[in-house]
């Protein structure tokens, strides 16, 4: 059975850098943004449940989801979010448990990409954590651009989450993802072979 490992970090952080790299080792990475997208697509029962919480106006004209709106909406509402969150978590969870218990019978080892790993909770479903980690400048710089934010709209972001040191500290490893790509690959690899997973198995 393959060792389960939680992949998380911060908004902005690189985490999808370093799930690119576990893929280039032949490890197939479970990711939950991906498997929260496809929950709340039309038709599925999570997003009937949104509607019926946060009413119609967060469906596009074609019935899909208005994240932007949604996001407006929960960011600078903890009781909002949490409410979000009971709905989509619980589905999340389910589903990629299924796919965790799946992948783990077939490969040495399986990621699962999870950002909110330790605000909700879920480290019961891996055996070790991995904290992709950047600088808090870095991170702020990286999210206004990369989402074309004010300062303002990415630090509400930023700090709706479990600062990146906390996560740090609570880590079984830490990559640094201040550097370059060659230069996180580097770690990560190390990082493999330290815990006896061979790369392209």
């Amino acid at each position: 059975m393959g060792i389960v490992i939680g992949l998380t970090g911060g908004i902005a952080s690189g985490k999808s850098t370093v799930s690119s790299l576990f893929k280039e080792y032949g490890i197939p990475v479970v990711d939950a943004d991906i498997v929260a997208r496809e929950v709340v697509e039309p038709g599925e029962p999570a997003l009937a449940s949104i509607v019926d919480a946060f009413g119609s106006e967060i469906l596009l004209p074609d019935g899909s989801l208005d994240r932007q709106k949604l996001g407006g909406i929960i960011f600078r509402d903890l009781e909002k979010r949490e409410i979000l969150n009971g709905i989509v978590h619980p589905v999340v969870r389910e589903r990629m448990t299924a796919d965790r218990d799946r992948l783990k019978t077939e490969h040495p080892a399986v990621v699962l990409d999870i950002p909110l790993l330790f605000e909700g909770n879920q480290l019961h479903l891996v055996d070790k954590v991995v904290v992709v980690h950047v600088d808090p400048q870095i991170q702020l710089e990286r999210l206004m651009q990369r989402n074309n934010l004010t300062e303002q709209e990415a630090l509400d972001r930023i700090n709706s989450q479990m600062s990146l040191a906390d996560k740090a500290t609570r880590a079984d490893a830490v990559i640094d993802n201040n550097g370059s790509r060659d230069e996180t690959k580097a770690q990560l690899e190390k990082l493999l072979s330290s815990w006896n997973i061979k790369e392209g198995a």
